[in-house]
């Protein structure tokens, strides 16, 4: 194969450019919904040509996925030698994730897009539920070995269900105590039955 042969490395990506596109994505979200948004306004926005968008992303749908991701936090596996424990330091995070004004303007914006758009809830689902739920089953296997659960419980199911009513909490925050203890206290209860 001759040198002119080889394909010739393009341009490199820049990271400001990706930035700059998750960033109006994130305020485009927050001023206009998912089903509103183009990719021509994103790129309007972010000061790029929509071919580097699209260099990077096949859909709409992914852009907004990764856009919603780029502000949420690693995901966290705690081991602290108890579930219940493993458990409050989950809820602890999702609370710093969830509570903050962005992080409830994601929650609406991920519960609307996902009902409407069937691609936006896969890829969500794929990008960032997915792996969360894959972490909590490692959380739940520990507990399983130190005998603190049933062996043969669902972590899907349970992760599900915590999923829930972290949910439903955001949406219908609780008036006598913070989020945190409500969620805290309704998943021992869940779990202390199982």
């Amino acid at each position: 194969m001759s040198q002119t042969d080889k394909k010739r490395p393009g341009r490199p990506r820049s990271t400001r450019s990706h930035q700059a596109m998750l960033q109006a994505t994130l305020e485009l979200l927050a001023e206009v919904g998912f089903e509103a948004i183009s990719i021509d306004a994103i790129a309007a926005r972010a000061k790029v040509g929509k071919t580097t968008i699209y260099r990077r992303y096949a859909s709409k749908a992914e852009l907004v996925a990764d856009a919603i991701e780029s502000v949420r936090e690693e995901i966290i596996i705690p081991d602290t030698g108890s579930f219940q424990e493993d458990i409050d330091a989950i809820v602890q995070n999702a609370a710093k994730i969830t509570l903050s004004p962005l992080g409830r303007q994601m929650v609406a914006t991920i519960v609307s897009s996902a009902s409407r758009n069937d691609q936006f809830a896969r890829i969500y689902w794929t990008k960032y539920l997915q792996p969360r739920q894959k972490a909590f089953a490692i959380v739940l296997e520990r507990a399983k070995a130190r005998n603190e659960v049933s062996l043969d419980l669902d972590s899907d199911l349970v992760f599900d269900a915590m999923s829930g009513i972290m949910l439903y909490a955001t949406i219908f925050q609780p008036t006598s105590e913070s989020w945190t203890s409500y969620v805290g206290r309704v998943l021992k209860l869940l779990l202390t039955r199982i």
